[in-house]
Parts: C-alpha cells; structure tokens; sequence
C-alpha cells in the first residue's frame, strides 16, 4: 500500500488520488463535527428503508424544516417506533401543521419528535383519547408527567400516517436539544441516508451590493451562465463588475433511491482560494428560523417561486447557522483592473460536493441599468413604528416589522378592496390592517370578514376580530385585501350510512362537510346528547367518528352535527341510526 508520502512525492499519483484525498478530507470533517453527538443512541424510527422526501434545514416558507421527511412506502399505518428510552412530554393534536404528533424526552438531554401520525399505540391512544373527552376537543395539547407514559427503546408507539393537512404519508422525524428545544440535524446522530449523488445547482445570480457597483453594467441581480466541467464541477461565464458584489445560486440534494429534490447541508465561498462565507444546517433555533426570507433572494422567490441561496450575510440577518470567523461575510470588493476566481462549493451530509468556479475581471462601466424606486406617500423607517390611514383602511406597523427602509405603495381601491404593497418584500414581524365596518348593518358585520388574495388573485380568509365599528386582522402578508360577505351555511351529508339505518356492524360513522367561501370554523358532534370525538379528514372533507370509542346505551341512538363557517354562518345536521 502506498504511503500519504510517498504519494506526495510523486505528482502523478498525487493528481490520480486528490479526488479520494479530498473526499476523505470531507468526511474526517462531516465526522468531527458529529462526535459531539451520541452515535449509537438512537436507533431508527421505522422498520423500513430510510429514502428521504425532505432534508434537515431545508428551505421552507418562512422557515427552516426542522426534520427528516421518511418515506412511508406511499402508504400509511407503518409502525413508528421510540428511538430510545425516555417519557412522552407532549402530545399534540391539530387539524393542521403536524397533525398528530408525539414528543419523547430522553435521560441524554435530546428529545424525539414523530409527527403526521395516523394513529398512537393503545397505551398512548388510550391516554390521549380519555383527555379529548374530558375537554371534548379533537385539538389539544398535552404535557404528561415524566411517570405517566415512559417508553423503552424500540418499544411501538404509533403509525404512520399524513395528518395536519394536506400532506402524502410520510413521517416527520427531529431530534431537539431538550433544554431550548433545538432542532438538531439527525444525521448526526448517525442516522445515516444511502447517499452517492453530487448536489446539484441550476442558477447563478451576481448582484451588485454597493451603491456604486455593478455587473454587466447592471445594478441589478444578473444572472450568470455557467457548464459543466467533466469532473462534474462547473465554471461560470467571465463576470465583469466593480464595487462591492455577491452571488447567490439556486441547488438542491438528492439522495439515492428517490427523486426528490432535497435541501443542501452547506455552501461555501472562496475567493482566490480563501473562504470568505460559509454556513451549515447543523442545527438553528424556532426563533431565527424567520430569517431565512433574508437567506434567499426573498424578492425572487415570490416573483419566480425559485429560492436562490445568497453566499454573503445580509444586515440584521439573525441566523446562527453562519461561520462569522469570516470578517468578509461573503461580500466581495472588485476593484477596477483587477481579476479573482471565486468558487461557490454546495456540499451534503455525506461528504459529495459539486464546485462552481466564477472568474471575476475588475471594470469600471457606466451603469445602463440602475436601480428603480417607486417613491410614495408613505415612507416606511423600519427602526419605528409607521401608522397611515386613507378611506377607511388603516395599517399599523410595529418597530422591526421591516429589516430595511423603503416606500409603501398602499392604496384603497373603489371597491373598497386595500392593496398593500407587493408581496415581494419580507417581513420580520406580523402588522394590523383595520377596516372601518361602520357603514354595515348589525347583520351585516355579522356575516362579514377579512381576506387575503393569493396569488391566484384567489381570496382566503384572514383571522378576523370583531371591534363594533371596526374589524382587524394581524397578518404577515403583503399584497390585496378586502372585506367580503358570506351568508351561506356550511354543508353536510352523510357518507357511509342512510337516515334510519342499522349500523351495528360499522367501526365507523362517516359525514362529509364543506363550505363554499370563508371556511369551517369549527364543528360539535354528539350522540345521544353526549359529545363525541370527530377527526376532520382534510384531504377527504370528511369528518369521522370510531364508534369503538365509548358503548352507547339502547339502540336507537340520535346523531346531531353543528358546523359553523368564518362568517358566523351554522349549519345543523340530526340523523337517526340503530345500533346494538
């Protein structure tokens, strides 16, 4: 076997094994990085193969995804099983976000979440069920004491499933530091992914950073051609620019097995051979995760629906998953005459990495295309709070809702209808926008509410408090606003059972429920005057109730269903079923 130096002497066998050199020098790093993490401590959450539909950290919206997304062989009921020993510490139930999840904290100081569940194991199902009824809510939220629930490793307890909205079966899997509740990347953990495949990327974008600077004699974002090498490595086309400029590139990762276009681990940038920005999604906290709309390029996500990967830290970017031992952040001062190479390097979890070089030449050029600035009546300081009114419609905007200044194109048009800037520019905090209702009858405002518009030009309802002569709604988004009216009821019909019939054999009761505009708000179910427990199948718009849940008493039994819509609007359903 060859010596490292005697490899070294020799330049022909150095060039022929760099590639392992530099693969191994990868992973002693990805593997230094993990060993502060428990290696064998955690077993696998499934029975199965481990094949990825999402990534640790990967870019979501207005947020960072704080898991593993596991394949469930596109089915669900697949037992989910405790990674190690500890107690469940938290139970929680929704309609949305993740559904039915469980929290497991561990002796070692880690907690497991196993969300998007169909259903709990019996010892679970039965704790989690006797509290439903006791507050006679589906959505809830539970802290069992460290002595209610425990848990031994690899011990069932629950089954996969695709609750919490619209999602395919798959199971979401975190691992959180406990104290703070921080979201670690499992992979380091050792739970390792089948993974032989290059990160990919598909754009480059320079953007000039200074006042003064430009690219192509642009001072706005222009994006940079590049191929491929044929050692898989790309080289951009020359990039003649001056001043202070930055790149951001657009990547994804994919593992072996799937298709899925996952989220990268790392991106590096180097210039003439110095690193010069770098960050990794080894872990991050709740409360930065927001800062990723200053990560992306957020402008051209919302335009493009493509996220680019800025390779330089803007101001008032929050985010820990930085190196800031860097002084430069990523920007990068060109100066006239002169020339640089930068290399932007996407890396994953398992050492593969894809390299894209940029030859950089310093000219001053006159700018051809400058930047543009609608100025408008209202200018936004983000450092303090901004308030302004016109026919109507007021917005209220705390201090930091903005990260930068800038003008707000707000207008009232003659329908009554708010148009409040583009959606183009992201926001660090929630804002109130207010109507005034006072020209609306009593039942009017009652049916009345606020919307929001997609980018359909779709409305959607908007959280709306009712104040006498005014209705507000606290909100994120940017972009047009109404106020519309809804007085037509929610919907519901049977699904699996006729009025009078005998269902002594059905596990289940069945409705289907819908609501043609603001949306159900909220439902009631009971049996014999006594409340029963209904799980809302989004996907089906179906509310369902397992008769296995309690024993009726008799065999004539009366079924009463109340619905009620955004807009105050009840729907009340009564049917009659025998069972014995």
């Amino acid at each position: 076997m060859l010596s490292i130096i005697n490899i070294l002497k020799q330049p022909a066998l150095f060039s022929k094994h760099l590639f392992s050199f530099l693969m191994l020098f990868n992973a002693l790093s990805l593997w230094s990085q993990s060993i502060e993490y428990p290696q064998n401590y955690f077993r696998k959450p499934l029975d199965i193969p481990i094949i990825l539909s999402g990534t640790f950290g990967e870019l979501r919206s207005n947020h960072f995804h704080s898991g593993m997304d596991i394949k469930t062989q596109q089915r669900e009921g697949i037992k989910v099983f405790a990674t190690a020993a500890g107690y469940v510490s938290r139970i929680k139930i929704s309609n949305w976000g993740f559904g039915k999840a469980v929290y497991i904290t561990h002796p070692n100081g880690y907690t497991t979440v196993y969300a998007h569940l169909k259903k709990f194991d019996t010892k679970i199902e039965k704790y989690l069920k006797k509290k439903q009824y006791e507050k006679e809510s589906f959505s809830i939220q539970l802290f069992p004491k460290s002595d209610e629930l425990p848990v031994s490793k690899g011990e069932l307890i629950a089954f996969s499933g695709s609750t919490g909205g619209f999602y395919g079966p798959h199971l979401h899997y975190e691992i959180r530091k406990t104290d703070g509740a921080i979201p670690i990347n499992p992979m380091l953990f050792g739970l390792r992914v089948a993974d032989h495949k290059k990160p990919t990327i598909n754009q480059l974008y320079a953007y000039p950073l200074s006042h003064e600077a430009q690219v192509h004699q642009s001072a706005n974002p222009v994006k940079i051609n590049f191929k491929p090498q044929k050692n898989g490595d790309l080289i951009a086309d020359k990039v003649v620019a001056s001043g202070t400029i930055g790149f951001a590139i657009n990547a994804f990762d994919r593992q072996d097995g799937a298709i899925n276009k996952n989220g990268i681990y790392s991106l590096e940038l180097l210039l003439n051979g110095k690193k010069v920005y770098e960050h990794n999604v080894e872990k991050f906290s709740f409360a930065e995760s927001k800062y990723i709309n200053l990560l992306i390029d957020y402008k051209h996500y919302k335009k493009h629906g493509q996220r680019l990967q800025k390779c330089f830290i803007e101001p008032n970017n929050k985010l820990s998953i930085y190196d800031k031992q860097f002084p430069e952040l990523g920007f990068i001062e060109v100066a006239d005459g002169m020339e640089y190479t930068a290399e932007i390097i996407a890396k994953d979890l398992n050492g593969n990495q894809t390299k894209l070089t940029i030859p950089i030449v310093g000219k001053i050029n006159p700018i051809t295309l400058p930047i543009t600035e609608k100025k408008t009546d209202y200018p936004i300081i983000a450092a303090d709070f901004n308030k302004f009114s016109r026919d109507g419609v007021t917005v209220a905007f705390p201090k930091n809702t903005f990260y930068k200044d800038f003008y707000l194109d707000f207008k009232v048009n003659v329908d009554g209808s708010a148009y409040i800037h583009k959606p183009t520019v992201p926001l660090n905090n929630s804002y109130t926008l207010t109507f005034n209702v006072s020209k609306y009858t009593a039942e009017e405002r009652k049916h009345l509410f606020i919307a929001s518009y997609n980018y359909k030009n779709k409305p959607q309802y908007s959280s709306t408090v009712r104040k006498e002569n005014t209705f507000y709604t606290k909100t994120k988004k940017l972009g047009k606003f109404a106020l519309l009216s809804d007085f037509k009821s929610p919907t519901i019909t049977p699904n699996n059972f006729k009025e009078g019939q005998w269902l002594t054999k059905f596990r289940y009761l069945k409705v289907r429920i819908s609501d043609n505009f603001s949306g159900i708000r909220s439902y009631r179910g009971e049996i014999d005057g006594k409340w029963i427990l209904l799980e809302w199948n989004l996907k089906k718009g179906v509310l369902v109730y397992d008769f296995n849940d309690r024993k009726l008493t008799g065999t004539k039994h009366k079924l009463k269903i109340v619905l009620t819509d955004n807009a105050n609007n009840t729907k009340t359903y009564t049917a009659t079923f025998y069972r014995k």
